[in-house]
């Protein structure tokens, strides 16, 4: 990736081990997200739910 997205741990986390394609895939998902629930992304729970979805969907858990 060539930028962190967010100034966070998350975005650290992404910057760090999240290639450009998958960082382009996350993209479509986010907005395929907003368009679908109709997020508001001036609301907290909204970009909490995002981020929340971003972390699933880039580090997801193997279990």
């Amino acid at each position: 990736m060539a930028f962190q997205p967010f100034q966070n741990e998350l975005g650290r986390r992404a910057y760090e081990e999240i290639c450009g394609v998958c960082w382009a895939e996350w993209l479509k998902t986010q907005q395929a997200l907003i368009n679908h629930y109709g997020l508001n992304l001036r609301e907290p729970k909204a970009k909490e739910f995002l981020f929340n979805n971003m972390e699933q969907f880039l580090f997801p858990v193997a279990k």
